[in-house]
Order: C-alpha cells, then structure tokens, then sequence
C-alpha cells in the first residue's frame, strides 16, 4: 500500500480545498428562485377592459332575435350610425348576427397604436361564432374611458357538426380569441415609483420569512440596506432617483436569486373533482380514524294495473318504488405518526378511502388537530 506523505501547510490547503468544493455543492444543491417569479413592482400591473359588440357573417348560427331582443336592438341603432334608416316595428329575422361581450388586457405602460389580444364570447343563444367577424367595438375600463378600439376576424378553437336531428361537437363554438385584434387608443398612467425613487415590491404569496430573505438577498447583492420589509408581502426599496436609471436598476433586481425558507404545509383539497395536492411538508399525528360508506338505492318498477270486469276502469301504468339503504362499516385503523409525504401517503392509502372520502377524512384529521398543515378547500 502506497502512502503519500504530504507536508503540512500542503495538507491544510487542500482540505480547505475540498472543504470550499464541498459547501459549493451544498449551495447549488439549494433550490433558488428569481424575484421577478416571486413578486412584482407596485403599480405595474394589467387594467381589464370590457365592451359590446357585433359579430356578422356567421353561416346562420346566430342570435335568434325573437329570444334576444337586444341584438336586433343594437343592429339597429348600429345601422341608423351608418346612415340606414330601418322602420319602426320591422322584425328582423337575421340568422347571420350574434351579441357578443369583448374583453381584454390593458397592459401596464401601453401606448397609443400598439396591439393586443381579445376575447370575444357569445352573449344571446348563438350555436356558433365560427366564421364570424367583429364589428368596431370600443373597449372601456372601470372608469367608463374608452381604451382600445377593437375589430377582426375569430378564431374558435372548436368544431361542430349536425345532420338529422344529431349533433356533435368539440371544445366550445361561442367564444373565440381575435390576437392582436384589439388597438390602443390611450395608455394607463404608470409610476415607477414616487419622486424620492423609493419602489415597493408585492410578494405573490404572503409569508414573512420570503419577505425576511428578499430583502437580505437585495441587501447582500446591491450592498447597504436599501431594502427592508415592511410586511409578509410589501419590501421597500430605495432606487434611484433619477428616472432614466431606475429601469435598468429593476432590471437587476428581478434577476437575484433567493434562496427560500421552508413552506407552510398545505393541503389543497378540490371537492368538486376530489383532487388533493399536499407539499413536502405535511406531515400527520398519530390518530384513530373510522370511515364508512353509505348509499341510498331508489328504483321505481312499473306495474300495469288492469281493472275488474265490468267496472268500467281504464288500465293504468304504476310504480311500485322499491328503496335500499346500504351502509358498509369502516373498521377503526391506527394512522402513525409521520415525518415525511411518503409516510403520510402511505397512512392515508392504509385507510382504503376513495378520494371523494379523502376529502372528509383530511378536513376530519384537521378539526381534530392530527393533521399538521393548512387545509385550503377550493
């Protein structure tokens, strides 16, 4: 066996060598995230726009105007704008129009003359929009300002088809997008910030130890103390004061890389599907859980009911019900302690629940205090 002999200070340097490789790899091995996916600028955000239109052109699957009054209304009031004078009292049986409400997205610092996308949805009892075009529609906000003006042909991801009385059909055929069908005509007043340069930063999800290290990541990557947290979701943060500087100063402010602390555990239980997603950090205290299932059986057997002879009765169909009750018994299971999601999956599973009686059992463990998580029902 060969032993290298290596001096002292030789030594010394190289485990101090693989001590720095080993904490480098124990740095990269920690999951980061960038602030830009964590949290955004006040101020910078979306503004919703609504308005409502016409779309023509549609191969008779429109708006049946006996039903939806307000589409023949509004054809009308459209066509005297341009000039056609429609008489009082015309019933128009148009088969080729439909009312439809428009939304969009005002994005933040949008000017005069740029695009966006919109979203056209049926709003009477059309079958279809597909084929249609929309006619100018102006696009208002809250304040009741007009933002966008828009027009365009749709797209409708569906598809649909009858003959004989069947039908079938594919996705939805009454709402469809227009991309860039939409124009702006003005732009949402927007601030970066107040006239001292002094900027704060929303966390998408309120916790203070994301707010404690966003803050010392800033801190540590710009130097100083230019940020502090003021809350689980509102950081201060000192920008330039000069206006031209102070994009490219968040610029590099979104790109830091936070290492976050531990998660809240979480339960997220969707009664509708019974779906249930639960983090890495749920875990359970040792309980004593009973689950059993009960059904209730209704059925109705039809019987001919014929009348004596000469009785001058008539011969009648009736129903004899006929109802079940059925309760299978859950038998009382011992569910341990556990420290990791594997353990708790495999203790919730031992109980043989489906997952609609998941759902009563988590929100159970929670009331009684054995279950170590926040449970969020949506």
């Amino acid at each position: 066996m060969l032993e290298l002999i290596l001096p002292v200070r030789l030594r010394a340097a190289l485990c101090a060598c693989l001590l720095l490789t080993g904490l480098l790899f124990s740095l990269e091995s920690v999951q980061a995230d960038r602030i830009k996916d964590l949290a955004q600028v006040r101020g910078v955000r979306d503004n919703p726009l609504v308005g409502y239109g016409l779309v023509v052109g549609l191969d008779g699957s429109g708006d049946q105007t006996t039903q939806a009054p307000f589409t023949g209304q509004s054809l009308t009031n459209m066509l005297s704008q341009l000039g056609v004078t429609v008489p009082s009292g015309t019933n128009m049986q148009l088969k080729n129009v439909a009312a439809v409400m428009v939304t969009a997205s005002l994005p933040a610092f949008a000017s005069s003359g740029q695009p966006i996308d919109v979203v056209v949805s049926s709003l009477g009892n059309a079958k279809s929009l597909r084929g249609g075009t929309l006619l100018l529609t102006p696009l208002k906000g809250v304040d009741g300002q007009v933002y966008a003006l828009a027009q365009g042909n749709l797209i409708i991801g569906g598809a649909g088809a009858q003959a004989g009385g069947s039908s079938v059909q594919v996705n939805q055929l009454t709402a469809g997008r227009i991309p860039g069908g939409a124009t702006v005509e003005r732009g949402v007043p927007t601030r970066l910030g107040d006239e001292n340069g002094v900027i704060h930063l929303d966390l998408f999800e309120g916790d203070f130890n994301h707010a404690q290290n966003v803050a010392t990541a800033i801190n540590r990557h710009l130097g100083g103390s230019l940020a502090s947290p003021l809350s689980n979701r509102d950081i201060v943060i000192q920008a330039p004061r000069d206006i031209s500087q102070r994009v490219g100063f968040i610029a590099g402010l979104e790109n830091i890389e936070v290492s976050l602390g531990v998660p809240r555990a979480r339960v997220v239980v969707n009664a509708r599907t019974g779906s249930v997603v639960m983090n890495s950090e749920v875990r359970l205290a040792r309980a004593a859980v009973t689950h059993g299932n009960l059904s209730v059986v209704i059925d109705a057997n039809p019987v001919i009911s014929q009348p004596a002879p000469l009785s001058q009765g008539q011969t009648a169909v009736v129903n004899d019900p006929d109802i079940s009750v059925n309760q299978q018994g859950g038998a009382l299971r011992m569910v341990e302690g556990t420290a990791s999601l594997a353990e708790v999956v495999d203790g919730l599973n031992a109980l043989g629940a489906t997952p609609q009686d998941l759902v009563s059992i988590l929100e159970a463990l929670k009331a009684a205090g054995a279950l170590r998580a926040d449970l969020e029902v949506i």
